[in-house]
């Protein structure tokens, strides 16, 4: 995959679908080789391909830096704790994955509300599955969780007074992303896996046909 030619709105749908519940990268791969990119083009590719590959990494580095700054505030832990909730909703791997999951847990306690919860059918047209279709959580639409959880989430930040912590540790966060991303030299193994989740998704459209 030419990352070069990847635009970041491409990156952004890729990162909505993949896979989250992937492990993170060992560490000593993920700390083992950095290098100054040659050119700017260089510096772009090298950049998202390192998003897309180390995003499991860059995801719990953010959650340490954010746990470091709540450290003396227990109820800005548990807002920062929805907020992550509420952006893992975005991704459709985890909604699913998520959905199913507490389904399964109720299932064993009431299978009649636990039916319930299933979520409507895939609309067909002309014989194939609607590619705009809409993820479900619970029997819901994910849109009305991701509203739920922000509006707890900034009721939870804004009583216990860590907004401004919230920036910071989001700034450090992102520009410790940035940096790492930018001259962290991509190795084989981040060039074949990319190469693999293309195969995938190609696989994953043919199969829905």
């Amino acid at each position: 995959m030419d990352w070069g030619t990847v635009t970041t709105e491409d990156l952004i749908e890729a990162l909505k679908e993949v896979d989250w519940s992937s492990p993170p990268r060992p560490f000593n791969e993920f700390v083992s080789k950095f290098t100054v990119p040659r050119s700017s083009n260089k510096w772009n590719s090298r950049l998202k391909c390192n998003l897309y590959y180390y995003r499991t990494n860059y995801f719990l580095m953010i959650l340490f830096i954010l746990g470091l700054g709540f450290l003396r505030r227990p109820l800005a832990i548990v807002a920062a704790m929805s907020t992550a909730l509420t952006m893992a909703f975005l991704n459709d791997s985890f909604a699913s994955a998520f959905s199913e999951k507490v389904t399964r847990t109720i299932r064993q306690f009431s299978p009649h509300l636990a039916a319930k919860m299933r979520h409507p059918l895939t609309p067909v047209l002309r014989g194939r599955p609607s590619s705009k279709r809409t993820i479900y959580i619970c029997g819901q639409p994910r849109w009305t969780f991701v509203m739920g959880f922000s509006v707890v989430s900034f009721i939870l930040w804004f009583v216990s007074c860590g907004l401004l912590t919230l920036l910071w540790a989001l700034t450090t966060g992102l520009l410790a992303t940035i940096v790492h991303a930018s001259f962290r030299t991509p190795n084989l193994k981040a060039r074949l896996n990319t190469f693999r989740e293309e195969f995938r998704a190609v696989w994953r459209n043919y199969s829905e046909l």
